[in-house]
């Protein structure tokens, strides 16, 4: 509990948006893909997916990773594992780093001009995983990663990549993922979004300012799922502190994500099956098994958000499969995969790292 008490000390924050962009970092990038095609046989018209990239693409082409990021996340979401020496090495690696459909940046209910707000088609995580394909062959041209890696529900799109397009990757790197969406997450993401769309000032998605009532209940809920209660005892003492910290969190993040847009992709996240993929027949271990690259999971104790059991009961399917416990000991559950606790970073550099050290035979296969 004290090494717990020692990592939240400065009240950090999980499931947020990630960073900033600022102008020291790579620009950002965009690709217009025309109208992209759902699963559904919708489309989303005027599709653009943004993006941008760490590192040089060498001349074969074969050093490439692909990042793909969480719920609310953007392509910062995994910056704290990309850098010299770190898991995702820009002097070793062409690092490809996606934002997901509505998530603010890719075309989203929040910016589209075709389909705004609730005109906007629903999606699934398989289509994410399309938008970033079309990506990486027709606008970068490239046939083949070393990896696809990611977060939450970048982990789940991390596993349906490998099911989609099992031998476009060398690996796979899910963190804290679900192969198919539990209960309980449903649960979760229902509370949330019901949260958002009984205020009021939602008006039916046609908001002229953020409905404010909703989103602190919004950011309420998912800050009990990112974290556990481990966390917040070893953080408040006295337990009435919690009250006025929540209120804080609330305050700074108001405008830090659309609603319209968190609404969309808990719809994709709930639905979310790998079985559902065509050929599979609903059939989630079977899909799992068809995974050909090689794969690690990473999985959070006492996930509240992605329950580890899914995971780890699915990931057994999966051929020569590595299943690890990030940081095993404290407790941090959904919030391990989150950037923001020393310990659990250095773990996931550490595990990560070596992992496509092994797949690359310490880089003589990018050669």
């Amino acid at each position: 509990m004290k090494r717990i008490a020692h990592l939240v000390a400065a009240g950090l924050l999980l499931s947020l948006p990630a960073a900033a962009h600022t102008p020291q970092q790579p620009p950002h990038q965009s690709f217009a893909a025309g109208d992209l095609k759902l699963e559904s046989g919708e489309v989303i018209r005027d599709f653009a997916i943004s993006y941008v990239t760490h590192g040089t693409l060498n001349a074969k082409k074969s050093n490439a990773i692909l990042m793909v990021t969480a719920i609310s996340g953007n392509h910062h979401r995994l910056d704290f594992m990309i850098g010299p020496g770190k898991a995702l090495d820009p002097d070793k690696y062409f690092i490809v780093c996606t934002d997901a459909i509505a998530n603010g940046l890719t075309t989203s209910p929040s910016n589209s001009k075709a389909q705004p707000r609730m005109q906007f088609p629903k999606f699934t995580i398989r289509d994410m995983v399309e938008s970033q394909y079309r990506l990486m062959k027709e606008k970068l041209g490239i046939d083949h990663v070393v990896a696809v890696v990611g977060p939450s529900m970048g982990g789940m799109q991390v596993l349906q990549w490998g099911v989609s397009y099992p031998d476009y990757m060398d690996a796979l790197v899910a963190m804290v993922p679900l192969a198919k969406t539990p209960a309980w997450t449903v649960a979760v993401l229902e509370a949330s979004r019901k949260a958002i769309m009984t205020d009021p000032a939602w008006r039916d998605g046609n908001y002229d300012a953020p409905p404010e009532k909703g989103i602190r209940l919004w950011r309420d809920i998912l800050f009990l799922s990112a974290r556990t209660p481990e966390m917040y005892s070893a953080q408040f003492r006295n337990g009435m502190d919690v009250l006025h910290w929540l209120e804080a969190q609330e305050t700074a993040l108001l405008k830090a994500f659309d609603a319209n847009n968190w609404i969309y992709q808990t719809w994709a996240y709930e639905r979310h099956d790998v079985g559902a993929t065509k050929g599979f027949d609903g059939d989630t271990a079977k899909a799992m098994a068809s995974i050909k690259a090689k794969t690690l999971i990473l999985t959070g104790t006492k996930d509240l958000l992605n329950p580890e059991f899914e995971p780890i009961e699915m990931g057994k399917n999966i051929p020569g499969v590595k299943m690890t416990t990030i940081s095993p000991g404290p407790v941090t559950g959904h919030a391990s995969a989150g950037g923001a606790i020393p310990a659990d970073v250095e773990f996931l550099n550490r595990e990560t790292g070596a992992f496509l050290d092994a797949v690359t035979e310490g880089g003589k296969r990018l050669n």
